[in-house]
C-alpha cells in the first residue's frame, strides 16, 4: 500500500562481510568483491560469509563495555554495536523516547549450542542459559543499552524478520503511537549445528570457484546458498525529514500455502501480492530497480524471478541481489538489502551481479523495491523513494 504520509529512513548502518559503516559498505559494493570463504566445522567444511577480523575488536569492545554483556551471544553483541552506530548517525541520544523492534531468525544459536553441550555432558546448565537465549534477548538488551522509554518488540519470522520489523515500525509511526523507531535484524549463525541444518536441506553451496554463491544466476545447475553473519539497523522517523536518506513510499506483505517446508510456489504468489501491494496504483515503469531476496537456490531464485515478470510485464526493472557478497544472513538479510537500495539511491549508481559481466554504473534511480521472504511463505516488499 502506498503511504499517504511518508516515513523517512534517517540513518541505516550495518555489520556484515561487506564491512561496517556506510562508507566502507559502499566501497565494498563498488569493488565487486565478495566476503565468502571456506571454513572448517566439525566433520566438514562449508562456505560462509563471516564479518572481517578487522571488526572483531569492535564487538569485543561492546562485550567489555558492561559486565552483563560478557555472557551475551554474538547475535546480541552485533545488534548492540550496529544500533549504537545507527542512533549516532541519526543523532538520537540515550534516554530518548523511541521504539525498538529487532528480530532474528535463529537467535542466540552460539550460546544455545554451548549450553546444550554442557547439559548433555554434565546434566546441568548455567542459570544464564534461559535469559541469554530467549527471543526477546536482542531488543531488550538494545533498549537497556540505549536507556529508551519507548516500546521494545522482538520477533522471528525467519528470513523476512528484519523487513517485518520495518513494517511494525511504520505501523506504530503511522498509528500515532511513536514518532521514531529503530528497526532491524541480527544473526550469528556460523555455528556447527546451524550450518548442519542448512546442509540437511540440500540447498547449501558445494562448489567454490570465483563466486560460491550465485544468487539470481538462473543458469546455475545446483543450489548455492551460503550462510552469512551480521546485523543491520535503520532509524525511522515520521514525515519527510530533511535528514532523510530515503523515503518509505509503499509497503506490502503476503503469505501463501506452502508447497514444502522450505520453498514457495513456482511463481512466488506471495511475492506477486506483496510487490503489487507495495506499489499500489504506481505504474510498473516507475520502479527503477528491485533488490531481490534471491538466496542462491535454484527454485527460490527462479520463482521470485517469475513473480517479478508477472508483476512488471514489459517494464521489468533492473534486478540485483547482495547475497553473492554477504551470504544469506537470515533474519538480518532484508535490512542489508534495504541498505543496498538506500546506498544506490543516494549515490545514483546501480550495483549489478558480477556474472553478467556488468560493472557498477551511474543510473537514474528514483524508486527501488526491496524483497524478502522466509520459510513459511512470509513475503515482504518495501518501496523506497529517493528524497527530494
Amino acid at each position: 500500500m502506498a503511504l499517504k504520509t511518508p516515513v523517512s529512513i534517517v540513518a541505516i548502518e550495518s555489520l556484515s562481510a561487506l564491512g561496517m559503516g556506510r562508507e566502507k559498505v559502499w566501497a565494498t559494493y563498488l569493488s565487486h568483491r565478495h566476503g565468502i570463504e571456506e571454513r572448517s566445522f566439525p566433520g566438514e567444511k562449508a562456505w560462509v560469509a563471516p564479518i572481517s577480523e578487522d571488526y572483531k575488536d569492535s564487538i569485543e569492545e561492546v562485550r567489555r563495555s558492561q559486565s552483563h554483556y560478557r555472557k551475551l551471544d554474538e547475535t546480541v553483541l552485533f545488534a548492540l554495536a550496529v544500533s549504537r552506530m545507527a542512533a549516532h548517525s541519526a543523532r538520537w541520544k540515550k534516554n530518548g523516547n523511541f521504539g525498538i523492534n529487532i528480530g532474528s531468525s535463529r537467535g542466540a544459536t552460539g550460546i544455545f549450542e554451548s549450553h546444550h553441550r554442557q547439559f548433555i555432558k554434565e546434566g546441568s546448565t548455567s542459570p544464564w542459559t534461559s535469559p541469554a537465549t530467549t527471543l526477546g534477548n536482542i531488543s531488550s538488551w538494545v533498549a537497556h543499552d540505549m536507556q529508551t522509554s519507548g516500546p521494545e518488540i522482538s520477533h522471528s519470522i525467519t528470513c523476512s524478520t528484519a523487513l517485518h520489523a520495518l513494517l511494525n515500525g511504520v505501523a506504530w509511526i503511522l498509528g500515532g503511537m511513536a514518532d521514531r523507531f529503530l528497526v532491524g535484524g541480527s544473526e550469528a549463525p556460523l555455528t556447527p549445528f546451524t550450518v548442519a541444518q542448512m546442509k540437511a536441506l540440500k540447498i547449501y553451496a558445494k562448489a567454490g570457484g570465483p563466486f560460491p554463491c550465485r544468487a539470481l544466476d538462473l543458469k546455475k545447475d545446483e543450489n548455492t546458498m551460503v550462510l552469512g553473519e551480521g546485523a543491520a539497523m535503520a532509524c525511522l522517523q515520521a514525515g519527510d525529514s530533511p535528514d532523510s536518506l530515503a523515503l518509505i513510499d509503499g509497503i506490502g506483505y503476503a503469505t501463501e500455502i506452502l508447497e514444502s517446508s522450505v520453498s514457495i510456489s513456482t511463481e512466488a504468489d506471495c511475492f506477486q501480492r506483496s510487490m503489487q501491494m507495495a506499489m499500489g496504483d504506481l505504474h510498473s515503469s516507475q520502479v527503477d530497480a528491485v533488490v531481490m531476496h534471491a538466496p542462491g537456490t535454484i527454485k527460490g531464485d527462479e520463482s521470485e524471478f517469475r513473480a517479478v515478470h508477472k508483476v512488471f510485464g514489459p517494464d521489468v526493472p533492473l534486478l540485483t541481489s547482495n547475497k553473492w557478497m554477504t551470504g544469506h544472513t537470515l533474519g538480518a538479510s532484508g535490512m542489508l538489502s534495504v541498505e543496498m537500495a538506500v546506498l544506490m539511491l543516494q549515490h545514483q549508481v546501480f550495483i549489478p551481479l558480477p556474472y553478467t559481466g556488468e560493472k557498477p554504473k551511474a543510473k537514474n534511480l528514483n524508486r527501488i523495491l526491496v524483497n524478502a521472504v522466509g520459510f513459511g511463505g512470509n513475503a515482504v516488499s518495501i518501496l523506497l523513494k529517493r528524497p527530494r
